[in-house]
């Protein structure tokens, strides 16, 4: 009988990971703590459950998320099978219904004859073949015997949620709808811009910046020592606004509420600043504001958002939020086959091994549901090419400076570089990422055929 495979974690890693050794004919036996025991971020008992954003990120060939998402369909993930099936207009973005995300990733994990899903906390890691794809909020016993099995320290760093509206309480006569650059799907545009003037920006920065926070709860502290982290350890890629803002006053309008590639089709002055609004369900009836994770208290975000033009009788679903990510130091505990250095058949995947974001977080879930079974089956785990996005994500976290680990989401600056024709001139960001594209595409077939992987 062939041996069963342990999967701690329900989340993107872990039920993508269970797809795959499921369907390679393994027994799984998927544990999920929800609801018996929640995490402080979920909300639901759903497999899957997106709680940060609905958006999987560019769909676009020529982007890095959008580079990752092929290559995953070529390796039959399930979780951009699911997010297609369930996708939002977004332009050109895969946005889902979160809802219907998770409703749908259940039912197919839990109808698989092989996956049994066990609702109980694991506290200690067994023997036998294991994948550990607990997430960023992985329980406190857990994350105690990580520590005593892999023989690290962890790190750890703070994320935060962005605020959810009600559609219907966004003043229309002030916002519009567009995409970027008319990317969208729809002709009147897949987002929600509220534009603001100079004057409004800055009197805008000006009351975020000295708005109230709220305190960090206590399972947000440190585990190991009870101790609350500073504005150090904010993780770059998704940083509150409010942290953003105190970085200089023109901080916001070069990010998440730059305007470049939006007009206001009622107006020939371009805004000078703009906050963009995503639908966030099947129903259009909630928009989440793109970009602007915060960890201020209720009543302030509702007076501070209430300064955004469009947004002054806006009503809440969700106000944002921050919680602690925890994450391994992945250069002393991880191979690039998301294998642990110090048990063979002990592996990692998702947000814990420090790979950002939720298609970069599948991508490593799919790897070590892979690499396990091929373990199992007497064969050597693989390591994917370094000119392709999965195994640049993967060769990153297992090969990075320790010291100075931060975690990584998909970008072509981790992969080889590639030098365009002489004569050529130089590469516009497009042609730049059409062409690193182009090498992975042609690079994953070959490895996929010349490992049997297809």
């Amino acid at each position: 009988m062939r041996s069963s495979v342990t999967i701690i974690g329900g989340g993107l890693a872990g039920t993508e990971a269970a797809w795959q050794v499921a369907n390679r004919g393994f027994h799984v036996r998927l544990y999920e703590m929800r609801p018996h025991l929640q995490t402080g971020a979920h909300s639901t008992d759903r497999l899957a459950e997106l709680v940060c954003s609905n958006s999987l990120g560019s769909s676009l060939p020529d982007r890095a998320s959008g580079l990752l998402k092929k290559e995953l369909i070529c390796l039959g993930s399930i979780i951009i099978e699911c997010a297609k099936n369930t996708a939002l207009p977004a332009g050109g973005a895969l946005a889902v219904g979160r809802e219907a995300f998770a409703d749908l990733v259940t039912e197919r994990i839990t109808h698989h004859p092989l996956i049994e899903v066990i609702r109980l906390e694991v506290e200690t890691i067994p023997n036998g073949p294991v994948i550990v794809a607990s997430g960023p909020l992985t329980s406190a016993a857990l994350s105690n015997d990580i520590q005593r099995v892999v023989g690290s320290d962890h790190l750890y760093f703070y994320d935060a949620l962005s605020p959810i509206v009600y559609a219907d309480s966004i003043d229309m006569n002030v916002a519009y709808r567009g995409s970027r650059y008319e990317r969208g799907t729809q002709r009147e545009g897949d987002y929600i811009n509220c534009p603001l003037t100079r004057r409004e920006y800055y009197s805008f920065v000006r009351a975020l910046v000295v708005a109230q926070r709220i305190e960090l709860r206590e399972f947000e502290q440190d585990i190991k020592t009870g101790v609350k982290a500073g504005p150090d350890k904010f993780f770059e890629g998704c940083l509150p606004i409010e942290v953003i803002a105190g970085r200089g006053e023109d901080s916001l309008a070069f990010g998440p509420m730059r305007p470049v590639g939006l007009r206001d089709p009622r107006s020939r002055n371009h805004a000078y600043a703009v906050v963009q609004l995503r639908q966030d369900d099947l129903a259009a009836s909630l928009y989440n504001l793109v970009g602007f994770q915060t960890n201020l208290t209720w009543p302030e975000q509702r007076r501070v958002l209430a300064m955004i033009p469009g947004l002054a009788k806006a009503r809440f679903a969700r106000y944002g939020m921050m919680h602690r990510n925890t994450f391994v130091n992945a250069p002393t505990v991880l191979q690039p086959t998301m294998q642990s250095i110090n048990r063979p058949d002990l592996f990692f995947a998702g947000q814990i091994t420090g790979v950002e974001g939720y298609v970069g977080n599948s991508a490593s879930g799919l790897v070590a549901g892979i690499n396990l079974t091929r373990l199992l089956s007497g064969e050597d785990p693989v390591v994917f090419p370094s000119t392709t996005m999965i195994g640049a994500l993967c060769r990153y976290v297992a090969g990075a400076d320790a010291k100075s680990f931060q975690p990584m989401k998909p970008n072509f600056g981790i992969l080889p570089s590639l030098a365009k024709p002489p004569g050529s001139g130089k590469w516009s960001k497009r042609e730049r990422g059409a062409a690193y594209s182009l090498r992975a595409t042609e690079n994953l077939e070959v490895f996929l055929r010349s490992h049997r992987l297809l």
